[in-house]
């Protein structure tokens, strides 16, 4: 999400005219706390033999790797005896957000992973099917955006870098995620917050996090953005050289881009969802599963392993806090003219 205070963050921009930049789904409105009973810790009733995971993004990237360690905590935790994935990447998530919505709106059974990439390429594309057509049981993880170079790039810090982007924003080009997601718009807000004009900012999207690695080693990429985990390998074997994280301390022994000179933290989030005609009870066992899910050992030996910070929000709070993060990519798209 982005680091504004939730309270009074659209006060400041209300002169943009939000009304018109699209209205909040209808359950930020309705939401209601799931109620179900309660299971043992790190235990949960059986919803099925087998349940199914739709992952709106090609294999190996984040949400992959977040679906299929939900699903293995699921089946550790008893909530199924087995997990179908189902990869549907591109676009942000919408492709695989609209193949649910589709297919999938009334399936007890099938789960879709999300987060604040989809909230974003929500915001710039305005597709037909957005997430009006699902509903939220849980917010699983926090994620925190390294930038990274080549191990032989003259750029050290970030100062090096926001020094060349205020000097010719077009000569360095940015790799990262889907367009209009989290990289892409914390790429927008870094480079305004160097000093520089965002609408010349060059960002390069790419489906996976392995794509973003290849455009900074061959030098089509100044500098990538994407979680450490995407990153872990090259970093650890001098490939790669991290220069910032987007928290507001250091973190995984780099500095953080705000103690750097340079104004700015975000962090990303990722969660599960369910489809749009589900009933309540039935997103209420699937709310007590994933609780169950996340207390399993496999989760959390899987948060260890990729530095994810566990995040675990549901009900009426999380209904707001996506509420507010789609109002506000929204407004981030416009103030940074990004174009789909």
């Amino acid at each position: 999400m982005l680091n504004i205070k939730r309270r009074t963050a659209l006060g400041g921009i209300a002169g943009l005219g939000l009304a018109t930049l699209g209205a909040a789904p209808a359950w930020a409105q309705t939401a209601k706390a799931p109620v179900a009973a309660a299971q043992p810790k790190g235990k949960a009733a059986k919803l099925a033999p087998k349940l199914r995971i739709v992952i709106p993004a090609n294999a190996g990237g984040g949400w992959d790797q977040t679906g299929r360690a939900l699903g293995a905590a699921l089946v550790g935790a008893g909530a199924a005896d087995e997990i179908e994935y189902e990869n549907k990447g591109g676009k942000g998530g919408t492709i695989g957000l609209s193949y649910y919505a589709e297919k999938y709106s009334a399936d007890p059974n099938t789960l879709l992973m999300g987060g604040m990439v989809m909230v974003g390429a929500v915001a710039l594309q305005k597709p037909a099917v957005d997430m009006s057509r699902i509903r939220p049981i849980a917010r699983l993880t926090s994620d925190y955006l390294v930038v990274v170079v080549a191990a032989s790039s003259p750029v050290r810090t970030i100062a090096d870098l926001a020094g060349r982007m205020r000097a010719n924003p077009k000569d360095v080009p940015i790799a990262g995620g889907s367009a209009g997601g989290v990289d892409h718009v914390f790429a927008g807000v870094f480079t305004r917050a160097a000093g520089s004009k965002p609408e010349e900012l060059v960002y390069q999207p790419f489906a996976g996090g392995a794509e973003v690695v290849q455009a900074v080693l061959t030098g089509k990429a100044a500098a990538g953005i994407s979680g450490y985990s995407e990153f872990a390998d090259e970093l650890a074997s001098g490939k790669l050289r991290a220069i910032g994280v987007s928290s507001k301390r250091a973190v995984f022994g780099i500095p953080s881009i705000r103690e750097q000179g340079v104004d700015v933290d975000m962090a990303n989030w990722r969660g599960v969802f369910t489809g749009q005609n589900v009933s309540d009870a039935r997103q209420a066992e699937m709310l007590e599963a994933v609780k169950a899910a996340a207390g399993h050992e496999s989760w959390q030996k899987t948060l260890k392993q990729n530095h994810w910070e566990s995040s675990l929000l549901s009900g009426p709070s999380l209904a707001s806090f996506i509420d507010f993060d789609l109002t506000t990519s929204r407004v981030m798209v416009h103030l940074l003219k990004l174009k789909a």
